[in-house]
């Protein structure tokens, strides 16, 4: 805490008051334990999420607490929705106002933690400069005739006329982009292409006018719109027309030397003829001539077996016949 004071005259209003005497006391706690780079962002008139890192000398495992405060609340209030990732603390807690209201109350923040050594660090805070809407929601695109018409749904924390918007569009892949600005929640792009692709998107900003932030919407998701070329149709165009050509002309020579051959089929040569006619004579009569002597020599060796089995069959028989004697 620090403290001022100077004195001044009383009765005489032509004098000078005097200079200002400072004196602080300083907090509690360890120097560089306390917490750094307090980072508040109002989202969307609803919550509050505020961001820190631990002190430089602060040990490790350090449970700081964030508490707030504003005038209209009874007391400070503790924020209990808390979270750590990657080093970075983070503790969300509910804050809204009436929408008609014009003027909003500075945020007293308070991050402290339960031990004695843990610094106690405390900021104010103006909510109008933390401001951030939320991402436009609902994007629809239509179009009639040579006109592209973008709609999404309007705000329902901000007052009607506190947002502006901010539409980025483009052709094709990523080519060339438009970016239009409009104080409603549509737009209408005319004289567009039929034969080109177009792709929109859109956020939402505060208004000067009623707060003082800088901090615009996150952009909504992209909707496009309109037919655009397939190279990858038009390669495959490419190599398949070609290639079912040439499959078409094998298939139809192969069934035309078909149609060939059926219906004017060779004429055989007759020296061929002639020659296999002679040929296959002269065989037959060279093995008829060789299977006669074969067969002739055949019966002559019947004949001797049988005349040799006549004659001597009596001999053995009378052989026999002496014997008996």
């Amino acid at each position: 805490m620090r403290f001022k004071v100077r004195s001044e005259c009383k009765y005489d209003n032509t004098s000078e008051p005097s200079r200002w005497v400072e004196s602080s006391v300083p907090p509690k706690g360890i120097p560089g334990t306390a917490a750094v780079d307090l980072d508040c962002v109002w989202h969307n008139l609803e919550y509050m999420a505020c961001k820190w890192l631990a002190g430089k000398n602060a040990r490790s495992g350090t449970k700081y607490t964030l508490f707030y405060w504003y005038d209209g609340l009874k007391s400070p209030e503790k924020c209990n929705n808390y979270s750590i990732h990657e080093g970075i603390f983070e503790c969300v807690f509910n804050l809204t106002f009436p929408k008609v209201t014009n003027t909003y109350p500075t945020i007293s923040i308070l991050i402290k933690d339960d031990s004695e050594e843990i610094r106690p660090v405390c900021a104010s805070k103006n909510p109008t400069t933390l401001v951030k809407p939320a991402t436009p929601k609902a994007v629809t695109l239509s179009k009639i005739n040579d006109e592209i018409h973008l709609e999404w749904s309007k705000s329902d924390t901000f007052p009607a006329s506190c947002l502006e918007y901010e539409v980025e569009y483009h052709t094709g892949d990523m080519g060339t982009t438009w970016t239009i600005e409009g104080q409603h929640n549509h737009i209408s792009v005319s004289a567009v292409d039929p034969n080109t692709k177009y792709t929109f998107k859109v956020r939402a900003k505060p208004k000067s006018a009623c707060y003082s932030s800088k901090l615009s919407s996150d952009w909504s998701e992209e909707k496009s719109i309109g037919e655009k070329p397939d190279s990858t149709f038009y390669f495959v165009l490419i190599i398949t027309i070609p290639l079912i050509v040439a499959v078409s002309t094998i298939i139809l020579l192969f069934y035309l030397k078909r149609l060939k051959i059926l219906i004017l089929p060779p004429i055989p040569d007759p020296r061929e003829i002639l020659k296999r006619m002679f040929g296959e004579q002269n065989e037959d009569s060279q093995s008829g001539t060789k299977d006669d002597s074969v067969n002739a020599y055949n019966r002559l060796i019947k004949e001797e077996e049988i005349h040799s089995l006549v004659l001597t069959e009596p001999l053995e028989c009378s052989y026999s016949e002496n014997e008996n004697r």
